[in-house]
């Protein structure tokens, strides 16, 4: 087991993405927010109170989305798939849309989201946060637009994002 980052490299990383998304996105005034279930709605709840923050009274929409019955392998193996909830109370209609995530890994799970994101209207551009961005393993032509931290890691590893609100503490390790 390896650690990537610490608690305090975490905050740092966090600190970063939100000073590039001010830096691309300044009033946030046609652009929204949204978390990925189950996972990536700890970064984006980090990412929304972080910018709030650092732009207070700046009206940010945010919101989180399951993509659980847009998955590839909905239907397949036997694992049953238990739903989150979304939260999305607003239309991205022509909004620039950030698309947050913990892990990018094969690419899968940000192709469902964008199936599932155009529930909710057809949105003039698509920008993608990740924290880890995994880059030797995709299986689409996805990449990644904010990157906290870029590792190469070998198909048998396995990196793990915790969480204080979840997991007890704040800290990325691969095993």
């Amino acid at each position: 087991m390896k650690t990537i980052l610490n608690g305090t490299q975490l905050a740092i990383t966090i600190d970063r993405l939100c000073h590039q998304l001010i830096e691309n996105h300044l009033s946030f005034e046609h652009t929204v927010l949204i978390g990925l279930q189950p996972r990536g709605i700890y970064l984006s709840d980090r990412i929304y109170h972080t910018l709030q923050k650092l732009l207070p009274g700046t009206p940010i929409a945010y919101g989180k989305l399951d993509i659980t019955f847009y998955r590839d392998d909905f239907n397949k193996g036997t694992a049953l798939h238990v739903p989150n909830e979304t939260d999305i109370d607003f239309s991205i209609e022509n909004k620039r849309v950030v698309l947050i995530d913990d892990v990018l890994y094969t690419g899968r799970t940000t192709r469902s989201a964008l199936d599932a994101m155009l529930d909710f209207g057809r949105p003039a551009r698509v920008e993608l946060l990740v924290l880890i961005d995994r880059r030797f393993t995709r299986q689409l032509p996805i990449q990644p637009d904010y990157t906290g931290r870029t590792i190469d890691a070998i198909i048998s590893e396995k990196v793990r994002v915790l969480w204080q609100e979840r997991d007890g503490k704040d800290e990325v390790i691969l095993e």
